[in-house]
């Protein structure tokens, strides 16, 4: 039997479809039918059953899953005995945190393929729920997302990267109109440009506003930190992101900090896995580089 078979099986389960599975192993689609219909004939079994225009599993092929997964681990254990990292050629499935993703860890990044060059790297930017569930359900290897999600103890080891402040920050010209946000009971003819609902930082400061019984204009929700900084150096509005995001803009004078009574608040990223995961010699290089990134 073709291992990677098995592996193509895997990717179709964890992608939901054919062509989703195929963009992510860089096959083409009649490549992955072709493998799944050999491994269908080796095991004598069908895997697959179409609904309508959908390739869905069979009872044969949920029973597969937990051995399929089973082998692959065996193989992958193996193939890491007395491999130096430089030649280990395994995958490593990563969830990120935009913010993350964008503005932390692509030294981490490099660093790692300097390390291992042979490894094939999957990065996925999710939101911090979307990652730990992701880890939860076994879909992805590594998730680097904020803690404050909460959930994570009891299913996930989490390993500690940084304590990251919050600030609220407005171009210089919207600053001087909304010198602070400190004093209660008040409406603030000003928008709000954040991520969307699920996005951390913005929940903690609809908190912040529900408590003071501050309200503001109206909230424009996009899904790119970079398009939201730029937009607020424009004068479109206000926005409350991680102070690591707008470290040069604060530098530059391009941006302004607006006083809160969150001047303290912190978020935790953490780089995390399943408890009952195998740490691969992968895994445990990407952990050291973000552990070690913490040292600047």
């Amino acid at each position: 039997m073709e291992f990677k078979y098995l592996n193509t099986f895997m990717a179709v389960v964890q992608e939901g479809s054919f062509s989703k599975a195929a963009g992510m192993l860089g096959y083409t689609q009649s490549a992955i039918t072709f493998q799944m219909r050999q491994l269908e004939q080796e095991l004598s079994m069908k895997l697959f059953e179409k609904v309508g225009r959908q390739m869905v599993l069979s009872p044969a092929g949920e029973k597969l899953i937990p051995y399929a997964k089973e082998v692959l681990l065996s193989v992958e254990k193996m193939k890491s005995l007395n491999t130096s990292l430089s030649q280990l050629e395994g995958t490593l499935t990563l969830a990120m945190a935009e913010t993350q993703l964008c503005y932390r860890l692509p030294r981490v990044l490099k660093k790692f393929r300097e390390k291992a060059p042979k490894a094939k790297l999957i990065l996925r930017s999710m939101n911090c729920y979307e990652a730990r569930d992701a880890l939860i359900s076994g879909s992805i290897d590594l998730g680097v997302f904020y803690e404050d999600v909460g959930g994570t103890q009891d299913s996930l080891t989490c390993y500690e990267i940084e304590d990251c402040p919050l600030t609220l920050v407005a171009s210089p010209s919207t600053k001087k109109a909304f010198p602070d946000f400190l004093t209660p009971g008040r409406h603030l003819e000003v928008p709000f440009l954040i991520d969307e609902p699920n996005c951390i930082f913005r929940q903690i400061f609809e908190e912040y506003l529900k408590e003071r019984k501050i309200t503001l204009g109206h909230t424009i929700e996009l899904w790119s930190i970079p398009t939201i900084k730029h937009l607020v150096e424009n004068d479109m509005g206000i926005s409350y992101l991680p102070a690591f995001t707008v470290e040069q803009e604060l530098m530059d004078g391009r941006l302004c900090g607006i006083d809160t009574d969150l001047r303290d608040r912190t978020i935790t990223a953490v780089c995390a896995h399943h408890k009952n995961k195998w740490v691969s010699p992968l895994m445990k290089l990407f952990i050291e580089l973000c552990l070690k990134s913490r040292l600047g």
